[in-house]
């Protein structure tokens, strides 16, 4: 039977919004990755100029391309983004199977976990993980991961646990099939939808904290043109009259975000055909 003509309409839209954000994240990300050093070099005779055509966002007090240094940032904050929220997933896809293929036991330990990192901040949580790492991209990127499965986790065990009641994963147990073998098997194909859509959940909180943590100066060097450190250093230009050093900066962060989060919404309507065909 073929779906109705307003469902179909429906789809289609979806899958054009999720290509549309998946480009524009691309094209931000590369761009960003392309620029050199020389495009937000120091040049002092161009210091506190205003936005124009010749630069967009423009200069701060050393005469720094604000456009240039916001696109970087930008594609550095994306790749921690990236790194933190795939590295989380696998913290949650691991801990998620152990809790509901090894026991009682393991599923105890795993649940109290999820319960002892939900009852503390994140941001909390991610400045000590930092700080005790030393900062930097590394520090960073473990904080995030460690700070943020527990919710995926959470999805993923939820998952499992009516998984294993299937009679397909009897039958493969009763034919002498390991816990490993059924859940890289019969389990994983069925998690990749959960796993796809909770990265693209876990990234904007891993790009919005990356940035707070930075803007604090816990977290990436001050030497990098992050987004956190371009507020940061803004904020003590902003009473002399400089508003384009944090607002241009600030909304493209904050546009990051959202475009992400509407790629997130329209691949998890892609794979629920509730969602796609309603």
């Amino acid at each position: 039977m073929r779906p109705a003509a307003g469902s179909w309409n429906r789809r289609a839209g979806t899958l054009w919004t999720t290509g549309a954000a998946a480009v524009v994240l691309a094209a931000m990300w590369g761009y960003g990755l392309l620029l050199d050093g020389d495009s937000y070099a120091t040049r002092l005779d161009m210091r506190n100029a205003a936005p124009s055509l010749q630069h967009l966002f423009g200069t701060d007090w050393l005469g720094r391309d604000m456009f240039a240094r916001t696109m970087k940032g930008l594609s550095l904050s994306i790749g921690v983004g990236l790194l933190a929220a795939l590295g989380s997933a696998a913290i949650s896809l691991a801990l998620g199977l152990a809790a509901a293929t090894m026991g009682r036991l393991a599923d105890r330990i795993v649940t109290w976990l999820i319960d002892l990192f939900l009852s503390v901040p994140h941001l909390v949580s991610l400045i000590l993980i930092s700080f005790a790492l030393g900062g930097g991209l590394r520090g960073v990127v473990i904080g995030i991961a460690v700070t943020h499965w527990p919710s995926l986790a959470r999805v993923i065990r939820a998952e499992v646990m009516q998984l294993r009641s299937a009679e397909y994963i009897h039958v493969s147990r009763r034919l002498g099939k390991s816990r490993w073998w059924v859940a890289r098997k019969h389990m994983l194909p069925h998690l990749r939808p959960q796993l796809a859509v909770g990265v693209l959940i876990l990234f904007p909180h891993a790009v919005l904290h990356e940035a707070a943590i930075t803007f604090v100066g816990l977290g990436l060097s001050p030497h990098q043109p992050a987004i956190g450190i371009i507020l940061s250093e803004s904020m003590r230009y902003l009473s002399t009259g400089m508003w384009w050093l944090a607002f241009f900066p600030g909304v493209c962060l904050l546009f990051v975000v959202r475009v992400f989060d509407a790629f997130g919404d329209g691949l998890r309507q892609l794979y629920d055909p509730r969602q796609a065909h309603r």
